[in-house]
């Protein structure tokens, strides 16, 4: 069976909180290897989208294809061992060590030890965080150093589709300009499909091969990023591209 150049595909979703429509028939394909931004205001429904592919919660009506497979919301362990999940403010295990924290899953996923140290060291030096440390518990890190980490733990199982929800919109702006050097060289060095959660359209015109933007749950325009900044389909969307402008 060939691999499907789509890492997800969602059809005809739609989520319903009562009776609240937090998502209405989305259809939508993100492409592989490639990073898409999932841009809208607070409320929009991205984040819902994200946690529904992340299998944290199920969609009302529609399916969900992760690389051609349907999502079997009955065998999420399965699922998640092809994606790695970071969230705003690092989601840290304060009790764990950074290194503890990086390697918990692989550990859970019965690797060996020599492995689990080549893949921790491979992706501690990825996203240049110091080595000394490794020993440190969370609350004694930078909040930059924690979303290093955070990141080293989502890819530590080398997933090929990486989740990230608002992950850097706790960071000061001199180190999300950091932060977004070391997301761009990741990218790079192991290319894989990026689908992350932002409300800052700036950002995502920095980082992202291609921009969904999501208003009050429906699909309002998706496409390449030069596309979108180029032909923005109408006036919010144009009203989200204001602040490039200034």
């Amino acid at each position: 069976m060939m691999a499907s150049s789509f890492a997800v595909s969602f059809k005809n979703i739609s989520k319903k909180y009562g009776e609240l429509d937090v998502l209405k028939n989305i259809n939508l394909n993100i492409l592989d290897k490639e990073t898409t931004a999932l841009v809208g205001e607070s409320g929009s429904g991205k984040t819902t989208l994200l946690q529904i592919v992340n299998g944290l919660t199920s969609p009302s009506t529609g399916q969900i294809d992760i690389f051609g497979e349907a999502i079997d919301y009955n065998n999420l362990p399965h699922l998640r061992k092809k994606m790695g999940y970071a969230v705003q403010g690092a989601g840290l295990f304060p009790h764990m060590t950074v290194f503890e924290n990086i390697t918990i899953m692989a550990k859970l996923d019965g690797w060996s030890e020599q492995k689990i140290n080549e893949r921790a060291n491979f992706v501690i030096e990825l996203v240049d965080l110091h080595k000394n440390l490794v020993d440190r518990f969370p609350h004694k890190l930078s909040g930059g150093q924690q979303q290093r980490v955070s990141l080293c733990r989502a890819m530590m199982l080398n997933p090929p589709l990486l989740l990230l929800d608002e992950p850097f919109s706790a960071l000061d702006p001199i180190t999300k300009g950091y932060i977004h050097s070391e997301f761009i060289k990741l990218q790079k060095a192991e290319s894989r499909a990026i689908l992350f959660v932002t409300h800052d359209m700036e950002e995502a015109v920095k980082l992202a091969d291609n921009i969904v933007i999501i208003k009050e749950g429906e699909l309002v325009q998706y496409g390449k990023t030069d596309e979108i900044t180029r032909a923005p389909k109408n006036d919010y969307v144009r009203g989200l591209l204001q602040s490039l402008l200034r």
